[in-house]
């Protein structure tokens, strides 16, 4: 059978771009649907704007700082829509980067939907179907949100946030997951009241539980109105702004409220289930070790897929997959000890496993630091940063390092190579100092602060 395309990617984001051209630098005829902007989530609605969204946050600390190291420093106030339009050339010119790169490899790009017919069928938009003989599924992910909450209407998500038209003098976020505390450290930083709600105990599930009640801990101590274990009842726009119950009774009023409560694969309407495609229980695509569905023709990658929702992951599947179909080297992505970062204030940095995980595995040693660092002490700020080290008492392997501390992103990247070498509790150590730094302390922890047998 003759195929118009020998693949067709449904998705422009990392992980379809990744994929496409590649194939298409190869020699293989390639076409590509991305109904919204070239990019995908990262570029232009997750990583890139949040993290330059965290940089302007960080200035108004920073002169309040300075002024207390002997700067003269007078601030005014924080303009966003100055500050929005040059985010929005800057998202505009990486999305031309994007188009410009797929397109010289020579992937063709259709700039509308694309649904899933069959094996090998995709319908378009404008009703014209496409055959490929290989198809890949890199949608992404969406915002969820809970429908049933009375008034949800008001609320928005992290698809919108940076389009609000003026900077909140009061925002409520709800949720306690990553992209909620980033947000609400974003919004303390540029001088909006924040106010967080989380029903579960504790923020950031799923992380290492000392970190989390370390971070909790700073972001109440910046101002964060934080309350866990409650959720809200219902919302109801009002002359004022949005009025809101939580399920504990407090009652309040806010400009902006931004639901960050996790987001499910962008599958809904896709016809993957009429094209026999095996769907989980939350819409994510079921894939064996090579990203293949149950179809074998189909494919998929990325957040559609909920194995780790994370960019640079995306990408290895994706190249994995171009390696196991196009080049005929049978290749899975490799997703143990994937280093990652929570750009809260300040960031939060891990690879390998939480203490938690690991006590489950076999006997640990846990070595822990938690300490004001010479820029703060300086000033008397009380702020601390941590260090943590999970250590296997049998093999001696470093299985766990988390770093909450400015700058911890970067130095997580660092410390994942040396995790994912299978580094030493006695590698470290063996490793000079860089004095006077913060992240010396890794390799200067000599007692376990916990042992568990």
């Amino acid at each position: 059978m003759d195929f118009d395309y020998d693949l067709f990617v449904i998705g422009g984001g990392s992980g379809g771009v990744r994929a496409a051209r590649l194939t298409a630098a190869g020699g293989q005829k390639v076409a590509m649907a991305e109904e919204f902007r070239m990019g995908g989530t990262c570029v232009i609605r997750g990583c890139v704007p949040k993290k330059l969204m965290v940089f302007a946050s960080q200035y108004a600390a920073a002169a309040d700082e300075a002024g207390k190291y002997g700067w003269d420093i007078k601030l005014g106030k924080f303009d966003w829509k100055s500050f929005q339009a040059k985010l929005k050339a800057e998202l505009s010119r990486l999305e031309g980067i994007y188009t410009r790169n797929a397109d010289a490899a020579g992937v063709e790009i259709l700039h509308q939907r694309a649904t899933v017919k069959d094996a090998h069928t995709v319908t378009l938009a404008d009703g014209t179907e496409k055959t490929a003989k290989h198809i890949l599924v890199a949608v992404g992910g969406t915002p969820f949100v809970p429908e049933q909450t009375p008034g949800i209407e008001h609320a928005i998500t992290s698809n919108e946030i940076f389009d609000i038209p003026e900077l909140p003098k009061k925002i409520l976020i709800v949720g306690g997951g990553y992209i909620a505390c980033e947000f609400a450290c974003i919004f303390n930083g540029l001088g909006s009241e924040v106010t967080q709600v989380y029903r579960g105990a504790q923020i950031l599930r799923g992380f290492d539980d000392e970190a989390r009640g370390h971070i909790a801990e700073l972001i109440s101590g910046q101002g964060i109105n934080l309350h866990v274990g409650t959720d809200i009842e219902r919302l109801e726009k009002r002359k004022d702004g949005i009025w809101t119950k939580t399920t504990d009774g407090r009652e309040a009023t806010f400009d902006v409220v931004l639901y960050a409560t996790g987001r499910k694969p962008a599958t809904a309407g896709l016809g993957l289930e009429n094209a026999g495609v095996e769907l989980g229980r939350h819409g994510e695509i079921k894939v064996d070790a090579y990203s293949q569905t149950n179809i074998p023709s189909i494919f998929a990658v990325g957040d559609v897929t909920d194995r780790i929702q994370l960019t640079p992951v995306a990408i290895r599947e994706a190249m994995a997959f171009h390696e196991t179909v196009f080049k005929g080297n049978p290749m899975t992505p490799d997703h143990s000890n994937v280093p990652s970062a929570i750009f809260t204030q300040p960031e939060y940095g891990a690879v390998g496993l939480t203490e938690e995980q690991a006590r489950e595995e076999g006997p640990v040693e846990i070595y822990t630091a938690a300490f004001r660092p010479m820029q703060n002490s300086f000033i008397d700020k009380n702020e601390r940063v941590m260090f943590k080290l999970i250590v296997c008492q049998t093999t001696r392997k470093v299985l766990g390092c988390h770093i909450i501390a400015p700058h911890a992103g970067e130095m997580i990247q660092l410390a994942g190579v040396a995790v994912k070498m299978g580094a030493t509790k006695e590698d470290f150590d063996a490793t000079v100092a860089v004095h006077p730094t913060m992240a010396e302390e890794i390799v200067l922890m000599k007692t376990p602060t916990r042992v568990h047998n």
